[in-house]
């Protein structure tokens, strides 16, 4: 009697660990949809699947109502089976993708855990050890699960579960995360966030000098070189990172002109207003939304503010410029950097001075006219 109580506490409280990390996993997915579909796209890239990747907004979508629905039915024991079945579908196509991210290393976070949470490779693969190691304590003793609600009913609140996830995913994709967890969020500023903090840990690398004495090479530190040696000839030097250090929230980020020339921080230091609208990829633009960037370009102008669009597509900017009738100026940005900066495109992010005051879709008319 005595183990058998010990059982059912081990098989609610794992009940309580896997629900639990697969609602949050799911929910910092939801928050921000399309950062689970960029991170699936670098998977399709990684593996030479490219030709997928229209697929990847699906993918994401039923990947985070799989994982939210699931959590929630495991916490609620509802529809226990069921919740069962989909994190072990899911863990057994995971757990194997996640060995090969950690030994080939093709991405640098795994994305489990959206923008909130940044694992390691190695840490994202024995996280999904443990919880197959909980999965598998579950299916043994699963006997030990008493539903508190009948069949029906049951299946009406899982339903439910699932639209409201749903929903939840349309709101943030139409219209911007609800958490930004991201380094541009509203009050971040942008040069500070370049610059790593006072004590951060910076790279280390090992140097290696190669000299040759009597035709026989040796390898040499820097302290012990025979540098002052003429008896010894230098061939080579090798340097090797073997610690990376602390990398700045914002790295990779410029804002090119035409011409070429680097205006970041001259955007950045002016201390007026400045709309910067994103437009990652010009072929990717929603053009439903351009009379409103107009709107907003003629509303900078009042104001005397800056407005510079933003793209990495620079061989399109002409091109797009003529065909949508826009006059304002196009500058260079990394893709990534884009994508980052605002789930939109076209997306609108306000900085007054270096500091992120504002940003949202171009969809979103009631901004148009916000006064900052």
């Amino acid at each position: 009697m005595k183990n058998n109580n010990i059982t059912k506490t081990f098989f609610h409280i794992f009940c309580i660990i896997l629900g639990t990390v697969f609602l949050f996993s799911g929910f910092v997915k939801a928050v921000d949809p399309l950062g689970t579909v960029y991170k699936i796209q670098d998977y399709l890239d990684a593996m030479h699947l490219g030709i997928l990747s229209w697929s990847a907004e699906y993918a994401a979508f039923i990947l985070i109502i799989l994982e939210m629905s699931a959590g929630i039915l495991l916490l609620l024991h509802i529809s226990f089976k069921w919740g069962l079945l989909v994190v072990t579908a899911i863990m057994l196509f995971m757990t194997p993708l996640t060995l090969w991210i950690a030994i080939a290393n093709p991405v640098s976070d795994c994305g489990c855990f959206g923008d909130a949470i940044t694992l390691s490779n190695w840490n994202t693969f024995w996280k999904n050890i443990v919880l197959d190691a909980i999965i598998i304590y579950l299916w043994i003793f699963r006997k030990n699960f008493y539903p508190w609600l009948t069949e029906l009913p049951s299946q009406i609140i899982t339903i439910i579960i699932t639209l409201s996830i749903l929903a939840f995913c349309l709101y943030n994709t139409t219209n911007l995360p609800v958490i930004d967890f991201r380094p541009y969020h509203i009050g971040a500023n942008i040069l500070e966030s370049m610059e790593l903090p006072e004590g951060a840990k910076q790279d280390i690398y090992k140097t290696t000098l190669i000299y040759s004495k009597n035709g026989v090479k040796q390898e040499f530190d820097l302290q012990n070189s025979p540098y002052n040696d003429s008896t010894w000839t230098f061939v080579e030097q090798k340097t090797e990172l073997i610690q990376k250090g602390d990398v700045p929230a914002i790295h990779d980020f410029s804002i090119i002109s035409p011409e070429g020339d680097d205006i970041t921080y001259d955007v950045l230091e002016n201390e007026g207003i400045t709309y910067l609208i994103v437009m990652y990829d010009l072929n990717k633009t929603n053009t439903n939304q351009i009379e409103n960037v107009k709107k907003l370009y003629d509303k900078a102008q009042k104001e005397n503010a800056d407005f510079l669009v933003l793209t990495a597509s620079s061989q399109l900017i002409d091109e797009f410029k003529a065909k949508n009738s826009l006059n304002c100026n196009f500058y260079l940005t990394d893709p990534i950097q884009l994508k980052t900066m605002v789930r939109a495109n076209p997306g609108v992010v306000v900085i007054k001075g270096a500091e992120v005051i504002d940003k949202f879709n171009a969809n979103n008319t009631s901004k148009l006219e916000a006064i900052y």
